[in-house]
């Protein structure tokens, strides 16, 4: 009998450190916890990963891309506001994924990619006041794909990819008043392709990416008006930092600049949030839906959404809104 006692004393003992480390484990997981995603209108048309995206107002403009089948010229508008889809005029250049889109002066732009044979250079701007595509300059420098772009500031900015044969590390400078491309020199960072690009207070911060299968760490922000880069807080300074990654997507949301999914040895739905004021990163409530890469993202600096993309062989089609002061809720 005193042997049972004991049996049952120390299996009681067990139970409540069982229980003491899971109520543990449970709060410190609710402390990562921060943030919010709510489904919104799935898209109307075919799944598609490596389109390209740029948001005007309250508008989000998403197209290209590929279905696992063709290469894609689709065109679609989603509506912030309405959270409705509708689709536009096609993009008159060639089928096409893994473009750079960028927008200046409430204009689109796309150009760039892989058309399933060669890298391209041609661009096109997008004007949504007549929903019409007008082909501009040629990049002048070698054709290319998972490149990035950005605008600021009247002008559009171009620069890294893959050319078919080597990363890049170049940029370049669009000014759609004269048409014309000129370069820019003064990028310190490495060659890279699939990197991440999102603006804050009117600078261009840029990360992520891959070189030659490796990773890449460094972070730089590019200020427009002196055209000079600066090297930030390596993504990797921090024990806890787990940002490294490409095909993911960038965006601003008040002030603050975000990552979110991607490929990091794998597809990803990980969010982290960086603070410009300090230069540091925190971790958000993963992205909700399954793990993806080459995702599309939309915001206007206030609100933003994130979705389409590629789960390996699984072409997703899929949109969530973030809210990443919210308090977690997985039921919506």
């Amino acid at each position: 009998m005193k042997e049972m006692t004991l049996k049952y004393k120390i299996a009681y003992l067990f139970g409540i450190s069982l229980l003491l480390v899971a109520t543990s484990c449970s709060s410190d997981d609710d402390d990562d916890d921060t943030g919010n995603w709510v489904e919104k209108s799935v898209f109307d048309g075919s799944p598609r990963s490596g389109a390209t995206s740029f948001t005007i107002g309250n508008i989000g403009y998403m197209g290209v891309g590929y279905d696992g089948d063709d290469y894609l010229n689709s065109f679609w508008a989603y509506d912030i506001e309405g959270n409705y889809w509708s689709q536009k005029a096609d993009f008159t250049g060639s089928a096409r994924n893994a473009a750079a889109g960028f927008t200046v002066n409430d204009k689109g732009y796309i150009g760039s990619g892989y058309d399933g044979l060669d890298e391209l250079a041609d661009f096109y701007s997008y004007d949504p006041g007549t929903n019409a595509w007008t082909q501009i300059a040629d990049f002048p420098s070698t054709p290319r794909r998972s490149a990035i772009g950005f605008g600021l500031n009247g002008t559009g900015y171009f620069g890294t990819g893959f050319d078919g044969d080597n990363d890049r590390k170049d940029f370049w400078k669009y000014n759609p008043t004269t048409d014309t491309w000129s370069e820019l020199v003064g990028f310190g960072g490495d060659k890279r392709r699939a990197a991440t690009t999102f603006i804050i207070n009117e600078k261009a911060y840029l990360a992520t990416g891959v070189s030659n299968g490796v990773y890449l760490t460094d972070f730089w922000v590019f200020d427009p008006a002196t055209e000079v880069w600066t090297e930030k807080l390596e993504l990797d300074e921090e024990d806890d930092y787990a940002i490294t990654r490409s095909n993911a997507v960038g965006f601003t949301l008040n002030g603050y600049g975000y990552i979110a999914c991607g490929d990091r040895s794998g597809a990803s739905t990980s969010v982290w949030e960086y603070d410009p004021a300090t230069d540091t990163w925190e971790v958000k409530t993963s992205y909700e839906g399954v793990t993806r890469q080459d995702p599309v993202a939309f915001s206007n600096s206030s609100r933003a959404f994130v979705g389409l993309g590629r789960s390996g062989t699984l072409y997703l089609d899929d949109l969530q809104e973030f809210f990443p002061f919210a308090e977690y809720d997985d039921e919506d």
